[in-house]
């Protein structure tokens, strides 16, 4: 029998351990894109580097999902904690002595496909450690924890780069995700072993095949889905994840602290979206989800205005951060939904496939985005205002046109 409270033992450590290891994820995640960004000057560069990071995050999503539907969910956590520890104290060792290129692309490679394996786990395990009435705030509040975390890190962590650099960042995180693996040494999560002999190819394409026929015959309605966060992610997110850096970078010409703000500015919006789902969840209906991507749509308008007009560049700033607030917390409100409605209609054995599925599945277009934009943006650096029109236009398009999926949940 679950415990009714939503933050019973379990639970809250599931969420103690997220925060120390997605504050040292976050800022991470900030320090070695700008790193890369700023020895290189490159945008082009830039965008192929995030893009391969993310091929790895797409792919083993779904292993994830085998493993979480399979294996302790437990374990799963406490061994890529202390292997994400590993790969950054390597890096810290190799930097300065290897090629910085394929060094980053290998090492960011390696964070992002565990990052795609973990989250999947921490998503399948909530069931497990909540009550049914408690899984949508508790998706909440795991949300609002990477928000959270990702407000302070690249506040934080362009602070720290900016005065001494990349080493403390490297130790920093390699601290964090030593804490959150032993604390999690502490989690239970039920668990039956589940006997099978088959190799682990033969699970993998098994597990797959019950995903795709469980989505195929059960929920089809979700193939239109992932269809259009896949075309959204294309569009809209591969523009945000190269595009801001470069932006105030590059563009703009502004410090990393001032980077380190905008990027909070993301999470804290991320970080409100998650509380006004938590306190406005049950108010919240799928059928109008599309306007959530409609918003998301004008919010790049925003950023693009200022540039197109040629105003000040602190007012193009002021734009980017403002907008970016805006954007992430629209964005987080619509995944949680998405999230949520999956774990309480999928039955309890397929759900972190189910998830880790979609998730990958709606993922593959994005690297392929996040190329073409460095691209763009390294051609076209006097235009960028067109570039952000561009893709503010087409995003509204594609809100318009998911008005009738979203109707028909």
């Amino acid at each position: 029998m679950k415990d009714q409270k939503l933050f019973n033992k379990n639970f809250t450590l599931v969420v103690l351990g997220q925060i120390i290891s997605l504050f040292g994820n976050a800022i991470l995640r900030f320090a070695l894109p700008l790193y890369l960004l700023r020895e290189t000057g490159s945008a082009a560069l830039f965008g192929i580097v995030t893009a391969c990071s993310f091929l790895p995050m797409i792919i083993l999503s779904f292993l994830g999902g085998v493993l979480a539907d399979r294996v302790n969910k437990r374990n799963i956590m406490v061994v890529l904690d202390f292997l994400t520890a590993s790969i950054i104290f390597v890096l810290f060792l190799s930097l300065g002595k290897l090629p910085i290129v394929p060094l980053f692309i290998i090492v960011l490679m390696l964070l992002y496909g565990i990052s795609g394996t973990y989250q999947p786990t921490v998503q399948a395990s909530i069931p497990f450690l909540v009550s049914t009435k408690n899984i949508l705030s508790a998706g909440a509040v795991i949300s609002q924890i990477g928000a959270l975390a990702g407000l302070l890190g690249p506040i934080i962590g362009g602070m720290l780069y900016g005065a001494f650099g990349i080493i403390p960042i490297l130790m920093i995180s390699i601290i964090c995700f030593v804490l959150s693996a032993i604390m999690e040494l502490f989690i239970y999560i039920p668990y039956e072993k589940k006997c099978d002999q088959r190799g682990i190819f033969a699970i993998i394409k098994n597990d797959m095949h019950s995903s795709i026929n469980y989505i195929k015959n059960e929920k089809p309605i979700l193939i239109k889905i992932i269809a259009l966060i896949a075309v959204f992610n294309l569009v809209l997110t591969a523009m945000l994840i190269v595009g801001i850096p470069i932006l105030i970078v590059d563009t703009l010409q502004m410090s990393d602290s001032l980077l380190g703000f905008s990027q909070g500015a993301l999470a804290l919006g991320g970080l409100c979206g998650g509380i006004f789902t938590a306190v406005k969840g049950e108010n919240l209906k799928l059928q109008n989800a599309y306007t959530l991507l409609f918003l998301c749509g004008v919010g790049i308008l925003v950023i693009a205005v200022p540039l197109l007009l040629n105003l000040p560049d602190v007012v193009s700033y002021i734009a980017i951060t403002l907008a970016s607030f805006a954007i992430m917390g629209l964005a987080t409100i619509f995944s949680i939904q998405m999230i949520a409605t999956v774990q309480t209609e999928t039955p309890p054995e397929l759900v972190g496939k189910v998830i880790a599925l979609m998730m990958s599945l709606s993922m593959c277009a994005q690297p392929i985005g996040q190329t073409i934009y460095g691209f763009a943006f390294d051609k076209f650096q006097s235009t960028t205002g067109v570039i952000l029109l561009i893709v503010s236009i087409l995003s509204i398009l594609i809100s318009l046109v998911s008005k009738k999926i979203f109707k028909a949940l």
